[in-house]
């Protein structure tokens, strides 16, 4: 079974002060989530953005001279790039830091959907969380959190859902297979957007559409996340074994409150790359991907058509009428889980062009035009009315008791793969067969006794040569079970190593 993890960007806001910094709040934010003093812990090495999985490593990246100006603005702060950037491990084995301007939550690496989707809303609630201690602190809720992608001034922050692939499936191949399908995935993964936007133009009122990532995309392939954004990112940094596997980093994807719309989205992600592993996935080329990017997601009724190399013309629920068919022909009765996606995936395609008002509460999409459409109706005002854009954000506020969408969700109208229980229990362990696991329970057993951390590796302190725990290659679910069980019944780091080395020596 495929690993897969999703990190999310929020947006933050202040309204007692005339103008935010959203350096130091974002900052004051991850901060607030601790109750000691914050300790450099991330290990930044272990990271390299100009590796191309195309085979070749670049120069420069736009966004390096983003970070050049960054550091020229912030050489006044009284703080460190790594105080500012106050990385945490969470005892869940979640990653939360602030990305310059926004607070990041990264899941735990996961095996099945359910865990995902737990891991993913544990963030929702640590965030939150966070916020209220921010509030504490100032004197009012003065701060707000929103779990979407976009400011409404042109500026787009990301949802990057992570994949682990064989590098034995050349990077080519990997694209040819999943542009259409990204390009189309939108119908079931969109979070919904009123307007359009660039960076250039700004937004501009009236219209809706299903996206609020596609206005940004610009490039079909490319290794930079924030300028010149690609449909599929080729970043070729693996946090694994370097001869084995790769990470597939895609950013083209939307944040999701409804949990079936983040299940289908990596679910379904993940049987193409199934399909493409085993040289099943439908040949299709699109002719100009960028452009029906954006074609599909400003046409909500689902009747545009985008045209393909050869000819042939499809419209967003053909395209994935194709990968469905293809993956029910190559993929029903390899799991449960797979089985699961099938019958969901076929029974939403087959609602969004017969009976989109079921998927209410579902998609996120279909949810938000729902929601502005009965708002437009009662106070009559059209798609180009400034009010409706207030409403989208508040559709995406994480806090229960402003959030369009917690709030239908709180009335029993959202559907639901998760309980409150399950989320509790993702805030304090990761999944139990994973490393994500294994990473949180060494934050929650020995935190004191860790010098660094990467999503690969954990260095330990103390002894006369460096003790560490190299993840690299652990991804078999017994094998991490029983890694687990040496950090769990051991007393130390040595103790628990000594066990560890000693059972993959013998072969235990």
């Amino acid at each position: 079974m495929r690993l897969f993890g999703v990190e999310t960007e929020y947006g933050i806001t202040r309204d007692d002060v005339p103008e935010m910094d959203p350096v130091v709040e974002s900052m004051e934010l991850v901060r607030a989530h601790l109750i000691s003093s914050f300790e450099r812990r991330w290990d930044y090495a272990g990271e390299d953005p100009h590796e191309d999985a195309r085979g070749f490593r670049v120069s420069g990246l736009q966004q390096d001279k983003e970070e050049d100006e960054f550091a020229q603005r912030d050489a006044h702060r009284p703080f460190s790039f790594h105080d500012m950037k106050s990385d945490l491990v969470l005892p869940n084995g979640a990653r939360f830091y602030n990305d310059h301007t926004h607070p990041e939550y990264s899941t735990p690496e996961c095996r099945t959907l359910r865990d995902l989707v737990a891991q993913d809303r544990a963030g929702e609630r640590i965030v939150f969380r966070a916020g209220q201690q921010r509030n504490q602190t100032l004197g009012g809720m003065h701060v707000r959190l929103y779990k979407n992608n976009t400011d409404f001034h042109g500026h787009s922050y990301g949802c990057h859902d992570n994949y682990l692939v064989s590098r034995s499936v050349p990077f080519a191949t990997l694209a040819a297979g999943l542009i259409p399908f990204l390009v189309s995935r939108q119908v079931i993964a969109g979070a919904g957007k009123v307007g359009t936007e660039a960076q250039e133009s700004g937004y501009i009122p009236g219209v809706y559409q299903l996206s609020q990532r596609a206005d940004f995309m610009e490039t079909e392939l490319g290794v930079d996340t924030m300028y010149n954004r690609p449909i599929l990112n080729t970043r070729d940094e693996p946090h694994a074994d370097r001869q084995k596997y790769r990470r597939l980093h895609l950013i083209i994807g939307d944040a999701n409150l409804c949990e079936y719309a983040t299940a289908l989205k990596v679910g379904t992600t993940r049987l193409v790359l199934e399909l493409i592993e085993r040289g099943t996935i439908p040949h299709l080329e699109l002719d100009q991907p960028v452009a029906a990017v954006k074609q599909l997601s400003r046409d909500p009724d689902l009747k545009a058509v985008v045209r393909c190399n050869d000819g042939r013309r499809f419209s967003a629920l053909n395209l994935q009428e194709q990968y469905y068919e293809a993956a029910c022909r190559g993929l029903a009765g390899s799991d449960e889980e797979s089985d699961w996606l099938l019958h969901e995936w076929g029974d939403t395609l087959r609602l969004l062009s017969q009976d989109r008002a079921q998927l209410v509460g579902k998609l996120d999409w279909v949810t938000k035009q729902w929601l502005l459409e009965t708002f437009m109706r009662e106070e009559r005002i059209g798609w180009d009315d400034p009010w409706l854009a207030s409403l989208d954000l508040e559709y995406h506020n994480v806090n229960p008791e402003q959030g369009l969408y917690l709030g239908l969700e709180a009335e029993g109208k959202a559907w639901r793969m998760t309980t409150d229980d399950m989320i509790d229990a993702a805030i304090r362990n990761g999944p139990n067969d994973t490393r994500g696991g294994v990473r949180g329970l060494c934050v929650q057993r020995f935190s004191d006794q860790i010098k660094s951390m990467q999503w690969e590796r954990i260095q330990f302190k103390g002894g006369l040569r460096p003790q560490h725990l190299d993840m690299g290659d652990l991804f078999d679910p017994q094998d991490v079970r029983r890694c687990m069980d040496a950090f769990e019944q051991s007393h130390s780091p040595d103790g628990a190593l000594a066990v560890w080395n000693h059972g993959k020596d013998t072969g235990r």
